[in-house]
Parts: structure tokens; C-alpha cells; sequence
């Protein structure tokens, strides 16, 4: 593991990160999800692409890479270009799981490898939308901790900061980014995705030009068991 410290509209950032097969000509970067970090990607496919270097990379916030201000996802994008150029490298083929696949999306590479991405907005059951309703009405009224009495799961243990990040790229529709993409895509998704449902898939699959979907056995982290087929597919392309 290494850190770089780098430098975005006046805010330092130091961001962790770690290189395999450090003599190959080309790069893959990999991207993990909304509350996760490199270490599962690299658990991943730290066996497979061995003609790639793989550069693994927590987002900032996450893993062992800093966050100070609350920032959108265009931002998380402009850090990690930054991040890229201090480093001298420029990915061939960017994987991004989950949200990541947002910033992979954002990152313009040759090769997008969605896997499981954000970015198409699920319309909220109204369960969801009376408990959000029931929150915003107490909120004026309570502690700054009373919010974790009806947060997910995915925000336990969330720092203010990431929480106010988390509010803030929940509801972005990416569904025009999406369709002027011009990067040779490739969607992988989990057939039993509850997080992000195969549809979001498929809704991806029609706005991406020319973009290859591939539904898995799995569910959102269904790329840990099925690395391999991902590799063979995209070696049958000729990456």
C-alpha cells in the first residue's frame, strides 16, 4: 500500500493506493463501491488481467484516503484525475462497482467496466417515503445524532461528513451521462442485485451505445465469485 498526496481547489487529499504488475505497459483501474474500498476489488481480480498493471485506489472518504469537505460526485471524479496525473498514469480500462462505477463513468476511459453501477435513481416505496417524511418533520427538534435512528445499515458508523456526501449523490440520475457515453462499455450485473436491481441494468445497458450486458449469478458483490468470467469476456474482445 502507498499514498499520494495531492491537491484539489485548495483541499489536500491523501489517498491510498497500490499497484500490481508494475512493468505492464497498460493500466486497469479499479473503482469499489459506496462503503467499501480497494481491498475488495483487489480481492476480486488481484489474480486475473495479469498483462494489466491494476491500480487500486480508495476513494476519498473511504479505506485508508482522506476526506475534509462534503463534495458531489463530479468532485470525486476531478480527485481522481488529479490523483491519476501526479501518478503519471492513464488508465486503458476503468472498473467501477456500485458508485464507483459513477466516477469510473465521469473519468471518460477508453474501456467502462460497470459493474453493478449506480447511477439510474429507483423510485422510493412508500414505506421509504414516509420514513423520510416522518425524519425531515422531527429533525428541527432533535439531537444531531437522532439521524441514526433511521439511517440504513449503510451509514452505520458514517462520519457527518460522509453522511452529508451520501445525501448528496443518492438522487443523482446519471441517465445523460450514460447516454453520451463514447467509451466501449461493459455491464456486469448480479441476477439477484437487491441494491441496485437488474433493471437499473437494463435501463444502463439501452442508454450506453454499443455497451455488452451481462447478467451473473449473484448479488450485488456478485463479481467476487465471478472475476474469472468478467476476464474471459473482456479477453474475448481482445483487452
Amino acid at each position: 500500500m502507498a499514498k499520494k498526496e495531492i491537491v484539489f481547489q485548495n483541499t489536500s487529499y491523501e489517498l491510498s493506493y497500490e499497484l500490481l504488475n508494475q512493468n505492464q505497459p497498460q493500466t486497469i483501474l479499479f473503482l469499489h463501491g459506496w462503503g467499501s474500498n480497494k481491498e475488495i476489488m483487489k480481492q476480486a481480480f488481484g489474480k486475473t488481467f495479469p498483462q494489466y498493471q491494476h491500480l487500486y485506489l480508495d476513494l476519498p472518504g473511504f479505506g485508508h484516503s482522506s476526506i475534509n469537505d462534503v463534495i458531489d460526485t463530479g468532485a470525486y471524479s476531478d480527485i481522481v484525475h488529479v490523483f491519476l496525473k501526479a501518478l503519471h498514469v492513464k488508465p486503458l480500462i476503468i472498473f467501477g462497482h456500485s458508485y464507483g462505477g459513477k466516477v469510473a463513468t465521469l473519468l471518460h476511459p477508453e474501456v467502462l467496466v460497470l459493474l453493478s453501477s449506480a447511477g439510474i435513481v429507483i423510485p422510493k416505496s412508500l414505506k421509504v417515503k414516509i420514513k423520510i417524511a416522518l425524519f425531515k418533520m422531527l429533525k428541527p427538534f432533535a439531537p444531531h445524532s437522532f439521524y441514526r435512528f433511521f439511517a440504513t445499515k449503510d451509514v452505520e458508523g458514517m462520519s457527518p461528513t460522509m453522511y452529508e456526501i451520501l445525501k448528496k449523490v443518492v438522487n443523482e440520475d446519471f441517465s445523460e451521462q450514460f447516454l453520451t457515453c463514447k467509451a466501449k462499455a461493459f455491464l456486469f450485473w448480479g441476477k439477484t442485485d437487491s441494491a441496485t436491481p437488474i433493471a437499473s441494468g437494463e435501463k444502463m445497458h439501452a442508454l450506453i451505445q454499443g455497451s455488452h450486458f451481462y447478467p451473473l449469478e449473484g448479488d450485488h458483490f456478485f463479481f467476487l465469485k465471478q472475476s474469472k468470467i468478467i476476464e474471459k469476456t473482456l479477453l474475448e474482445f481482445g483487452f
